[in-house]
């Protein structure tokens, strides 16, 4: 388990993400929240963001800012798309909304805006089997992106974003058909060249993200705007929207926000952003628009979870993990077994952060364990785990603490045989929240060493799914891989996770 946190600073509004993720499993939403703040109305004006956009953008922020830290997350991206790309006063705005949010902020291109949303639909929505384009209209831009097989084959990023497009174009309420028909031949230039080169090959569907297309497929679906959510994956035929399109052409404002699935502050802007994807689904001929929840957000949350970002946190530095592996050299510990063991723990502790929910410092404190536990041969192979505990605690540790040390001596110590008991002294030394570790890291340590239990390096990794009751543990290995006795001596320990986690385990071999 991880938790990420995401922040898309777009030109209409402002998003905020928080997901947990376990294995493979989709994202669990954990916190969310999106706040308009037409950040792009004075840049497509002015040239730079307002002095008051700014300030209600940092007020935003400074609130999103106790969401993502009350959450504990491993890590966090903040990104800003179109409107802060144009801006004269980027400077200024990078310094004031890093601080506000208390982590950097960065300006992305829209190539890198396009992968992000790919990356977000396909977690939220894959399509492995498909060639299947997507639209998403933002408020300073367009992206438009074809997949096939789950990678991106041509992504373009267009200057049309609805706010961006009302304030080019449109003046009047309702606009005029001269207003409107500038505004259609502007959208048909900047669209043809993906046209041309995206050519007139199948595609399967039309995916649109972002607010735009919800408000479309919830106003074709009359689906109230508090239940936006029920429109993912409904779909809006080519004829609906026309409809739509030319009712929101000819009425006024206030009319436009009366119409279910649209919302008053959408009603603004809705109809540049319609006629963007009904310009796109037109072109490339096709019958009907998708709506999909996801959204750069999502992106950004995925690649934190595929790239492993923060698990440095749970690791052990180079210079911590050259110390531990001269000591463990130094007592005759094979080092082939121990980084195995190593690896194969940090990824259980990366795996069950649901379960055992500690700090991710302890993780590097289990890693440093795995390569220890065996010291204790060095002395004598019977009752090795209590030798190993009195040569850690009593060595020159470069790179620990003494408190870190004693929690890696007292791992050792309970790597085998009895967990910790009140009679144990040395148990009993620790702190509180050092003893909890302890106990909950324990069993972790005594799986991973299992898995190599013939020292055969025969798994290869690990994969954890954790359920109500159960945790289940999957074990890749090579097909012509034996791997019995790492299954008999994992299963053993179910007992011992029933005890300290109240779930039974469960051990497999993967496929």
């Amino acid at each position: 388990m991880a938790r990420y946190a995401a922040v898309d600073i777009g030109s209409n509004s402002v998003r905020l993400e928080v997901a947990e993720v376990i294995g493979g499993n989709a994202p669990r939403i954990l916190a969310s929240d999106r706040q308009v703040t037409r950040l792009g109305a004075s840049v497509f004006r002015e040239g730079r963001v307002s002095a008051e956009a700014l300030d209600l953008l940092c007020g935003v922020l400074t609130g999103m800012a106790v969401t993502w830290k009350r959450h504990d997350v491993l890590s966090i991206r903040a990104v800003a798309t179109a409107a802060v790309r144009d801006a004269r006063n980027q400077a200024e705005f990078l310094s004031r909304t890093s601080a506000a949010l208390g982590t950097e902020i960065e300006i992305i291109s829209g190539q890198e805006e396009a992968r992000l949303i790919h990356l977000g639909v396909q977690s939220r929505w894959p399509h492995p089997d498909e060639r299947f384009l997507i639209i998403d209209i933002g408020g300073g831009s367009a992206e438009i992106i074809l997949s096939e097989g789950s990678r991106i084959c041509a992504a373009f990023s267009k200057p049309l974003g609805a706010i961006r497009l009302q304030e080019l174009f449109l003046r009047g309420d309702p606009p005029t058909e001269a207003e409107l028909l500038r505004m259609e031949e502007y959208i048909g230039e900047r669209i043809a060249p993906a046209v041309r080169e995206i050519g007139r090959k199948r595609i399967n569907r039309v995916v649109g993200t972002s607010s735009t297309a919800a408000a479309v497929v919830s106003a074709v679906s009359r689906i109230p705007r508090a239940r936006r959510e029920e429109a993912d994956r409904r779909r809006a035929s080519a004829a609906q929207m026309r409809r739509l399109y030319k009712e929101i052409c000819e009425v006024d404002l206030k009319r436009r926000q009366k119409i279910v699935g649209i919302g008053p502050r959408r009603a603004e802007i809705i109809i540049p952003g319609t006629a963007v994807l009904l310009h796109v689904l037109e072109a490339f001929r096709m019958p009907s628009l998708f709506y999909s929840v996801a959204g750069v957000r999502d992106g950004i949350i995925a690649d934190l979870a595929a790239r492993g970002a923060g698990r440095e946190l749970s690791r052990l530095s180079d210079e911590q993990r050259s110390m531990v592996e001269g000591m463990a050299e130094r007592y005759g510990v094979s080092l082939r077994h121990a980084q195995k063991v190593a690896r194969l723990a940090n990824d259980l502790f990366h795996d069950l952060q649901s379960v055992h929910q500690l700090a991710p410092a302890f993780g590097s404190l289990l890693e440093a364990s795995a390569y220890l536990h065996d010291v204790g041969h060095f002395v004598s192979d019977t009752r090795h785990h209590k030798h190993s505990y009195y040569l850690v605690s009593n060595s020159d540790m470069p790179g620990f603490n003494l408190t870190e040390r004693s929690v890696i001596a007292n791992l050792c110590r309970y790597h085998r045989k009895n967990m910790p008991a009140p009679e144990h002294d040395s148990f009993q030394a620790l702190s509180i929240e050092d003893r909890h570790a302890v106990s909950l890291l324990a069993p972790l340590l005594r799986l991973a060493d299992s898995l190599d239990r013939g020292n055969g390096q025969k798994v290869q990794s690990v994969e954890c799914m954790v359920h109500e009751r159960e945790i289940v543990v999957n074990l890749r290995a090579q097909a012509s891989a034996g791997i019995e006795l790492e299954l008999w001596a994992a299963g053993r320990l179910d007992g011992l996770f029933r005890q300290m986690y109240g779930k039974r385990l469960t051990i497999q071999r993967a496929g």
